[in-house]
C-alpha cells in the first residue's frame, strides 16, 4: 500500500482552490451582466457554456498534441509543469475581464471566461489523477473529496467577495458595476502567476506510480471509449457537473421570480449552495486520514458543522443576516446520517446521495418561499461527493489508459454549460417556468441512480471472478 504524501498533497490542494472561486463566481456574474445587458435567462446562461465547454476544447487540444507527438503529454512535460502551464493560461484569460467591463462587451467576457476554462482543464487533467494516486488508490475518492473541501472553500468565498467588489464597492449605476469586475479578476490573475511559480518549484510528483515509464505511447482514445465503465462514467460527468451547475446557476432567477430578491441579496445563498459542497466533502473526507475509526467517526460530525461555521462567519463579516440559515442545521444532520450508512463506499455514495438529491430537488419544485429554496441549496449537499466517487470508478484499474481516461471524463465538465443553458431555455416554455425546469435536474440524478447500480453491479461480478 503506498503510504500517502500530505506535504505533497496539501500542495496539490490548494489548485482546488482556484477552481472553485472562479467557478462560483460564475453565479454571480451571470445576474450581473443579465440586467446590465438587458439579456434573457437563457442568454445569460452562455456565461456557464463559454466558461465549461472550455474544459472539453482543453481536452481535445490536450488529445491532439499527444498524438502528435506519440507520448502523452503530461508523461512528457510532468505534471508539475501541466500544473503551471494551465495557471499561466487561466491568467490570461483573467485579463481579459479588464477591457470587457470597461467596454460592457459581453462577447469579450465569454472569450476571458473561455480562455480561464482552458487552462482549468489542464489543471484538472492534471491535479485529478494525482490526487487519487498520492497515497492508496482504494481510498483515492477520499482524498478528492478532501481536496474538493478545499475547492469549495473557494466556491463558499468566491461569490461573497464578488458580490461586494460589485455591489459594496460600485453605485446603483450598471456600467460602474461592471467595471468593479476589473479589480478582483485582476488580483486573480496575479495569484494564477505566483501559484504557477509555486508549483514550479514544488515537491508535487511529476510522475504517479502507474507511470514511471513516461516513454510509453499514450493510450489511443477509441480503445478506451471501447470500455463501457468509461463511456458510463463520461455521460455520469456530463451530467453530474450539469445538474450542479445549473441548480446554483438558475437559483438566482427562481428567487428573483418567486420571492422578489434583488440582484445584491442573492449572494449568500449561491455562497450556501457552494458551501453544502465543502460540508459535504468535509464530512466524508474524514475517511483520507490516517486515524482511527473512532476518531473518523468524531470528525465526521464535527467537520460538517466546521464547514458551516465558516459560510457564516464569511457571510457575516460581508454584513449579511446569517439568521435565516439557522434551519439548514437540519439538512446537515440528514447529510451526516447519509455519510455515516455509505460507509465511504463510492458506489454506495453515489446511489444514495444521487437519490436524496432527486428528492431535494422535487421538495423544491412543489413547495414555496424559503422551503423551496433550502430544498434546491440541498442539491449542494448531495452533489458534494458524487465527482471523486465517479472518477474513481471511472478510471478504476485502467494503469496506463488513466490520463487517456482522465482527459475523456474533464471533456465532459462541459455538461454543466450546456444543462444550465438548456434549464434556462426551459424555463421559458409556457406552462413550465423556472421552477418546473428544475425536472431537468431531477432527470440528471435519475442517470447517476443507474450508473451507480451499473457499479454495483460491476464491482460484485469482478469480486466473483476474482473469488473464483
Amino acid at each position: 500500500m503506498q503510504k500517502p504524501n500530505f506535504g505533497a498533497f496539501g500542495t496539490l490542494v490548494t489548485i482546488f482552490f482556484f477552481w472553485g472561486f472562479v467557478a462560483s463566481s460564475n453565479d454571480i456574474l451571470i445576474p450581473v451582466f443579465k440586467k446590465a445587458l438587458h439579456l434573457e435567462q437563457s442568454e445569460a446562461q452562455w456565461i456557464s457554456v463559454a466558461f465549461y465547454v472550455a474544459y472539453t476544447v482543453g481536452s481535445l487540444i490536450y488529445f491532439t498534441l499527444s498524438g502528435l507527438l506519440k507520448k502523452d503529454l503530461l508523461q512528457i512535460i510532468g505534471y508539475r509543469n501541466g500544473l503551471s502551464l494551465g495557471l499561466v493560461i487561466s491568467a490570461c484569460g483573467t485579463l481579459l475581464f479588464i477591457p470587457a467591463a470597461n467596454s460592457a462587451s459581453f462577447p469579450l467576457l465569454l472569450i476571458g471566461l473561455f480562455t480561464v476554462g482552458l487552462g482549468f482543464a489542464l489543471q484538472q487533467i492534471a491535479a485529478n489523477p494525482l490526487a487519487i494516486h498520492m497515497g492508496d488508490p482504494a481510498k483515492g475518492n477520499l482524498r478528492l473529496s478532501l481536496a474538493g473541501g478545499i475547492n469549495n472553500v473557494g466556491t463558499t468565498i468566491g461569490p461573497v467577495i464578488l458580490s461586494f467588489a460589485i455591489f459594496g464597492m460600485a453605485g446603483s449605476d450598471s456600467a460602474l458595476k461592471l467595471s468593479a469586475v476589473k479589480i478582483p479578476y485582476l488580483i486573480l490573475g496575479c495569484a494564477f502567476i505566483l501559484a504557477a511559480v509555486f508549483f514550479k518549484l514544488s515537491n508535487v510528483p511529476d510522475k504517479i506510480d502507474t507511470q514511471q515509464d513516461g516513454g510509453q505511447k499514450p493510450a489511443s482514445v477509441l480503445s478506451v471509449l471501447k470500455m463501457p465503465q468509461v463511456i458510463l462514467a463520461m455521460i455520469a460527468i456530463f451530467v453530474y457537473v450539469g445538474a450542479e451547475v445549473s441548480t446554483a446557476s438558475n437559483l438566482p432567477e427562481l428567487m428573483k421570480q418567486k420571492l422578489g430578491t434583488q440582484e445584491n441579496q442573492i449572494a449568500p445563498f449561491v455562497s450556501l449552495f457552494w458551501a453544502s459542497l465543502m460540508i459535504g466533502r468535509w464530512t466524508s473526507a474524514a475517511g483520507a486520514f490516517g486515524i482511527s475509526e473512532a476518531s473518523k467517526t468524531k470528525l465526521s460530525m464535527i467537520l460538517p458543522f466546521v464547514a458551516f461555521g465558516i459560510f457564516m462567519l464569511v457571510n457575516y463579516i460581508a454584513g449579511h443576516d446569517v439568521s435565516v440559515f439557522y434551519p439548514y442545521l437540519f439538512l446537515i444532520l440528514v447529510l451526516i446520517v447519509a455519510d455515516t450508512f455509505t460507509e465511504g463506499s463510492p458506489v454506495r455514495q453515489l446511489l444514495v446521495y444521487s437519490i436524496l438529491a432527486m428528492l431535494a430537488l422535487i421538495i423544491g419544485i412543489f413547495s414555496s418561499g424559503m422551503v423551496s429554496v433550502f430544498a434546491l441549496i440541498a442539491v449542494g449537499l448531495f452533489c458534494s461527493t458524487l465527482w471523486p466517487c465517479i472518477f474513481t470508478l471511472g478510471i478504476a484499474g485502467l494503469d496506463q489508459k488513466t490520463n487517456t481516461a482522465s482527459s475523456l471524463l474533464i471533456m465532459m465538465i462541459m455538461g454543466g454549460g450546456f444543462i444550465s443553458q438548456w434549464q434556462g431555455s426551459l424555463s421559458k416554455v409556457k406552462g413550465v417556468g423556472i421552477q418546473g425546469s428544475y425536472w431537468m435536474v431531477v432527470l440528471c440524478f435519475a442517470y447517476l441512480v443507474f450508473f451507480a447500480l451499473y457499479a454495483r453491479k460491476t464491482n460484485q461480478k469482478s469480486v466473483t471472478s476474482q473469488q473464483g
